[in-house]
């Protein structure tokens, strides 16, 4: 029977979801890989619901797939015995219990819609999440629905020497006709959207991790043949994710084998599927003339987050796709906190807000503004957003921050204890992180259901008289077109207090017996006020400190009161931010005529920055990064791009007139400092040597000559595509003769080229 005509997207809302009719207890499968076609066998044991009545049909999905055969407990089924329509496959099951198998033939070389098992470059990949294994084989194909898996694949051994699925490998052999088998076993339950299947001609880098209960687990990255000399960097990465985790969670690895393909066709990034990730090769490659720090940071990361999922998305998964910010967020925070563990605190976190000012803010302020749960989707594709991952991480961070690290840390042991091996909901989440602290989050949900970035307005008030300093917080939120007026959340304010010195101020409040000297205030209503009381009044109030909630932050604070806190806060977030919104209030001046020129103020706590040893080189060369245009323009009422683009240049160049001799003497000694290891030492020296260049190359001249010396004499990309982008933003011939250049050398290597 050839596949009917796909039925037209009709709206999902999360108000509507009720369980199965029918479960799926195992699934078994058969995949005859062939030329132009795949025939796949799948063998599914299901289950009647005790709430579902006798007589109800069984609906499996299926798309674009051609059925060959049903059967029913062993017996073939005529076309009157079920219907295939609108992507559904209609039976009725006479018993509570019941085996399904079908038949179909998929063509993988055709799927360009690389969703499904599709061919591409010569190797089989599959990309299930979230609807596609409805186009491999008939299932019910929601995420509730677990099951036990496995999986055999029969292949021709010259096209597809290695074939792999997810679990452990548990047979292999060779048909009387000379093709392979492999046979897999995943003994966890799971849904269908992290089943995987690679198949092709790729070559192994092996390794081996030992888990803290003293297994042997066997790791294998699979890549193309050509590309198996950049492995070694995701391996350590994996290994030093998988010790990070039992470490920080006490989580531990659970099947014999941990498998990542990388290859260059995979277009959703990276995927979780367990025990099998499968990933872009651009977030797995790399090596030092290749890759540039940043590249070896985010692999770092984007494998950690992939072996993350393992227990936050696989072993306990969303029940439905409304939920998806209940794997996707909690797993970006833990990423992000296994990066600032192996990186910079600091630096991670100076990074994570600059991407969600940039973009998720962006996306929070417009028409597609959607909660990080949303209640409805006509393609759930569609919800992969910033807004479900990146403010999904910050409300997840919300928590720790709420709660503490040991507070958060026994709601995730409670979270695994109640759910393992479940498909669950958000509120089960926070439920648990509520019960093991013995706290009442009712008030947070509204971060779940509300869209748009709230604003928090501070004041603070000296009272003399009383020896207080009173500040009173507000928070609200712009209007958005067809969303409900914004009621308050329980929003976490991290505060602190600086004097004279520069030194923190004790933090007491009435009935306080003790005073520390950092608190997290708890903003619950839509304004409230808190006094402290001080013996003399503060320098500097240090707010929203480490960004503590995803606001915007809206205070009423001097050049002076901005400079200082530049200069003395302990908080690097609020340091780094404090000369950023300085920078900000510079620019944007100059853009609308307030001022005509750059404050020197500003200009002298530039140098300082350049000159302070307690900052490394990666925190020092975000400091020196001015706001970019994206985030400015979002604070101006109408944007004149040349406008803005011109004052921008300016404030660049007069700071790299003001600190020229600072910026080429630091350069000097960092470029000394600096080799081609990855170590953090080399990359700090790396990066502020570039952000010297960059910004000295605003004066043209020698600087452009010490920029075609560093591409001529990398040995790293990191400093030859510093050095190319610095000579490209120059342009002329200069900048012609290095980008052929360039590309001579690298045209072979795509991820290079995508640099280029």
């Amino acid at each position: 029977m050839k596949p009917p005509e796909p039925a037209s997207p009709q709206p999902k809302f999360r108000r509507d979801y009720s369980p199965p009719s029918y479960w799926v207890d195992e699934v078994d499968l058969r995949f005859e890989l062939g030329e132009g076609s795949t025939e796949v066998h799948g063998k599914l044991t299901v289950r009647r619901d005790p709430a579902t009545p006798a007589g109800t049909p069984l609906l499996l999905d299926g798309e674009g797939l051609e059925l060959l055969e049903v059967q029913l407990d062993g017996a073939a089924l005529g076309e009157g015995d079920y219907t295939y329509e609108d992507d559904t496959l209609r039976l009725v099951p006479a018993d509570e219990r019941c085996v399904v198998e079908t038949k179909v033939r998929i063509r993988p070389e055709t799927n360009t819609e690389l969703s499904g098992l599709y061919a591409s470059s010569g190797n089989y990949c599959t990309q299930c999440e979230a609807e596609g294994f409805r186009r491999i084989t008939f299932h019910l194909d929601r995420p509730d629905v677990m099951s036990i898996w496995s999986t055999t694949i029969v292949g021709d051994p010259a096209r597809c020497p290695v074939m792999l699925s997810n679990g452990n490998r548990a047979a292999e052999g060779t048909l009387d006709d000379g093709r392979a088998w492999v046979r897999w076993e995943d003994p966890f339950r799971k849904p269908s959207y992290l089943f995987a299947l690679v198949a092709g001609n790729l070559s192994c880098h092996e390794g081996e991790f030992t888990t803290r209960s003293g297994r042997a687990v066997r790791l294998e990255i699979w890549v193309e043949p050509q590309n198996i000399d950049k492995c070694d960097h995701a391996l350590g990465s994996l290994q030093r994710s998988m010790k990070w985790d039992e470490e920080v969670f006490g989580l531990e690895y659970d099947l014999d084998i941990y498998m990542i393909v990388a290859v260059g066709d995979f277009n959703m990034g990276a995927m979780e599927n367990k025990g099998l990730n499968v990933f872009n090769a651009k977030y797995v490659l790399a090596r030092p003339d290749t890759a540039t720090d940043d590249d070896y940071e985010h692999i770092e990361g984007v494998i950690g987050h992939e072996y993350f999922h393992n227990w936050t998305g696989n072993r306990v998964t969303c029940r439905d796709w409304f939920q998806l910010t209940l794997k996707e967020g909690l797993t970006v925070f833990r990423d992000q906190l296994f990066t600032a563990d192996m990186t910079s605190p600091a630096v991670k976190r100076i990074s994570d807000v600059r991407l969600l000012r940039t973009v998720q803010f962006e996306e929070d302020a417009g028409p597609m503004a959607h909660p990080i749960r949303p209640e409805s989707y006509i393609a759930m594709d569609n919800f992969y957003t910033a807004t479900v991952y990146i403010k999904g991480a910050e409300v997840v961070r919300m928590y720790h921050t709420l709660l503490g690290a040991e507070g958060f840390r026994r709601g995730m042991d409670l979270y695994f204890e109640r759910h393992d091996g479940q498909a669950v909901t958000c509120d089960d989440f926070r439920a648990a992180m509520a019960d093991a602290n013995d706290r009442n989050l009712a008030q947070f949900e509204r971060w779940y259901t509300q869209p748009g970035t709230p604003t928090l307005r501070a004041r603070g008030t000296w009272e003399s008289g009383r020896g207080h300093y009173v500040l009173d917080l507000e928070q609200s939120r712009a209007d958005l077109a067809g969303h409900p007026d914004f009621i308050p959340c329980l929003v976490p304010v991290r505060v602190g207090l600086l004097g004279e010195d520069g030194e923190a101020l004790p933090l007491r409040m009435a009935g306080d017996t003790e005073a520390p000297y950092e608190r997290v205030l708890e903003l619950t209503e839509s304004r409230q006020s808190y006094a402290f009381e001080l013996s003399s009044a503060p320098k500097a109030v240090s707010i929203l400190r480490d960004f503590s909630a995803p606001v915007r932050l809206e205070m009423e604070r001097s050049r002076e009161e901005l400079t200082f806190l530049l200069a003395h806060d302990k908080d690097a977030f609020n340091r780094w931010d404090a000369g950023q919104t300085l920078a900000e209030h510079i620019i944007l001046d100059l853009v609308e005529g307030r001022a005509t020129e750059v404050d020197r103020a500003f200009v002298d706590a530039f140098g300082s920055i350049l000159s302070d040893a307690d900052l490394d080189g990666s925190l020092k060369a975000l400091a020196m990064a001015l706001p970019p245009s994206r985030g400015l323009a979002q604070r101006l009422p109408s944007v004149d791009p040349a406008a803005l683009f011109e004052a921008r240049e300016r404030v660049l160049t007069t700071l790299a007139e003001a600190h020229a001799s600072q910026l080429r003497a630091t350069y000097d000694a960092m470029a000394a400092k600096s080799g081609t290891d990855i170590e953090k030492a080399d990359i700090d020296a790396r990066r502020l040597k570039n952000a010297c260049l960059a910004l000295l190359a605003q004066l043209g001249g020698e600087a452009l000559d010490l920029a075609s010396d560093q591409l001529a004499h990398a040995t790293n990309m990191t400093d030859a595509q510093a050095a190319l982008s610095v000579l490209v933003d120059a342009g002329g011939e200069r900048a012609t003769l290095a980008t052929a250049a360039f590309y001579d050398k690298w045209r072979h290597d795509p991820l290079v080229i995508d640099k280029w």
